[in-house]
């Protein structure tokens, strides 16, 4: 039996990319991969366009909340294999050294809480970069290093993949 690779994302408030990003590899391959997710400054609370998002296929939306990157930095942190910046102001140049030098990566998404973003465009761009995410992470399982044992896992850049949907849904900030 082989452990699962552990993912953390990252993202600056923690309160939409990256636990959409956790949630969805969660979802879609936690037989796989321990996912988690932080931020330099972490939210209050999950942003409501991120839940509205996520409601309609995620199992457990319970346990997901907003973490300081600097839970995964002690001792005590979980071991990543893999760090996955979704956006450059997180990147491996501004992140902390997180425990046992994972690998790492950066996945560059639209900031859907942007403040020059219209509140009423809001929610279809949660939606764009939520069908974004699923596509990046669909590509990502599928990738062959992650089909053998964890600890060989070879720092992957992969390029952000561009979406659209007809699914609507709305979210109340």
């Amino acid at each position: 039996m082989t452990r699962k690779y552990k993912v953390l994302f990252l993202c600056r408030e923690n309160s939409a990319r990256s636990i959409i990003a956790e949630a969805l590899l969660r979802e879609l391959a936690g037989h796989r991969f321990d996912a988690f997710s932080a931020g330099p400054e972490p939210a209050a609370r999950v942003h409501p366009c991120a839940v509205a998002q996520l409601r309609p296929g995620i199992s457990d939306l319970g346990i997901l909340s907003p973490k300081s990157w600097l839970e995964f930095t002690g001792e005590w942190a979980p071991r990543m294999d893999l760090v996955v910046a979704l956006d450059e102001s997180v990147d491996t140049r501004h992140a902390p050294v997180f425990p046992g030098e994972p690998a790492s990566c950066t996945w560059t998404f639209a900031d859907p809480l942007a403040h020059d973003i219209a509140e009423s465009e809001r929610a279809r761009v949660f939606e764009k970069v939520f069908w974004q995410i699923v596509r990046q992470m669909s590509a990502f399982i599928e990738l062959p290093q992650y089909a053998t044992p964890a600890g060989a896992v070879a720092t992957a850049v992969i390029p952000a993949l561009s979406a659209s949907s007809q699914r609507v849904t709305t979210c109340d900030a």
